[in-house]
């Protein structure tokens, strides 16, 4: 059975605002979050000379930095660390507050990384950035953190020395020679919303970093970390949310709001909801999940890669929030290639940017066979949505691409129209079919 594409120019959806908007902190309800587009007008991100085509082609040049990123810091799978993406391949913008007084603090939301951090003064290198420099001699409520702390201790102990009284000092480099180092630090961190309320919650651990490169550019003042790892955000916020946390991408071309939702509204549950385990391995940054083998139409194609030893691993994909495009191993992508060579009744035609492949030749709609992504205990059907593009008025694209050395991403264009929730505490990550402009 096949399904019409009619596709909008979509949008990037690789990063966009948060806004909280909070029930009180202990409510057990949680909290939810307003999510907008990286490309959105409300974006400081935002470029008006930029047609919908040239925002797809630079989502596509983010996803491969940031597949490099990944490749990068699973190399060394005894590392704990935040996988610190530049503005130019962010992921989400978040404000939050640090400090007493509070200090309003921009940073890109990390899915793939654990540390939060911002730039300090007094700052030895920093990038220009629009948000004034958190300086910690003017909060009440900071404290540096010492070294023989568990926090410091969490950290990649290649990444740690001893600063100043015994303080925590981190000093990360990641794949691209980038870099970001400072003194571990703890602080009150405020939460505000569109109607005022404010949430404050004590002795949350960050970085204050006042030594980077080639890190963000001047809308953004650092990093919010949303991984697995025991210095998340997530995982520092578990008291409040239990581990739970979801999102629900909406169309890009919508004008409605994406959300993401935490503790019990973090929940996804009732008909049609299926789910399957994450798996832990290292670095615990990371959202695992096993991905046994992918259908299209009625033809199944067993999950496959050129290193054995990847392909008989469970754990072999990571869904990541961050990243546009879905990546697959190179022989595996050339399966689905030529099968949908074979059901999709168009003219295949080349991508003139040379990045996609196969496209097709149409500016009415085609019939697209459904794709199934089977993981370990559960199938999720995508809709054409999920898997091709309109990258130019008369040409489509199928947005599963070969990836850097056999590394496998579940990507952000793959999970709209779901509601995807996460339950760190049973271990598993949930999908259910959702109109996400409702949500």
């Amino acid at each position: 059975m096949a399904a019409a594409l009619r596709l909008n120019p979509l949008l990037s959806t690789l990063a966009v605002i948060l806004v909280f908007s909070f029930t009180e902190a202990t409510n057990s309800s949680g909290f939810t979050v307003d999510l907008i587009h990286r490309d959105s007008t409300l974006s400081p991100y935002y470029n008006a000379s930029h047609t919908h085509f040239d925002r797809l082609y630079n989502a596509f040049a983010r996803s491969i930095s940031r597949a490099n990123r990944f490749k990068a810091s699973l190399q060394s799978c005894n590392s704990i660390q935040s996988n610190v993406t530049a503005s130019n391949s962010g992921e989400y913008l978040m404000k939050i507050s640090l400090g007493t007084p509070a200090i309003d603090v921009l940073g890109v939301v990390d899915t793939g990384g654990d540390l939060t951090w911002t730039q300090c003064k007094p700052c030895i290198k920093c990038y220009k950035q629009d948000p004034p420099l958190f300086d910690p001699h003017h909060s009440s409520t900071y404290c540096n953190v010492s070294c023989k702390s568990k926090s410091c201790i969490n950290l990649d102990r290649k990444a740690v020395s001893c600063g100043e009284r015994n303080s925590c000092f981190y000093n990360y480099t990641y794949g691209d020679n980038s870099y970001t180092s400072g003194d571990l630090g703890v602080e009150t961190l405020t939460f505000g919303s569109t109607t005022g309320h404010r949430v404050k919650i004590p002795r949350i651990f960050f970085g204050c970093s006042n030594n980077n490169e080639d890190i963000f550019n001047e809308e953004s003042s650092g990093t919010i970390g949303l991984g697995g790892g025991p210095l998340s955000l997530v995982s520092q916020l578990n008291k409040y949310i239990g581990g739970k946390f979801s999102y629900c991408f909406v169309p890009t071309t919508s004008n409605v709001s994406s959300k993401l939702n935490f503790g019990t509204n973090g929940l996804v549950s009732g008909k049609g909801v299926v789910s399957t385990p994450l798996v832990a391995k290292k670095p615990s940054t990371y959202y695992y999940v096993t991905l046994e083998g992918i259908s299209i139409g009625n033809t199944t194609f067993a999950y496959r890669t050129s290193s054995k030893a990847s392909a008989s691993n469970v754990g072999n994909m990571i869904i990541d929030s961050g990243t546009t495009y879905t990546f697959l191993p190179p022989e595996f992508h050339k399966d689905l290639v030529s099968a949908l060579l074979k059901t999709v009744y168009a003219k295949r035609v080349k991508d003139p940017k040379g990045v996609l492949s196969p496209c097709f030749g149409s500016k009415g709609d085609i019939d697209i066979p459904i794709i199934t992504a089977h993981f370990t205990g559960t199938d999720v059907k995508l809709k054409p949505i999920n898997t091709f593009s309109r990258m130019d008025d008369d040409l489509v694209c199928f947005t599963m691409i070969p990836s850097p050395d056999n590394l496998a991403i579940f990507g952000n264009l793959a999970e709209i129209n779901f509601l995807v929730g996460y339950d760190l505490e049973a271990k598993k990550v949930s999908f259910k079919h959702a109109d996400c402009t409702k949500h």
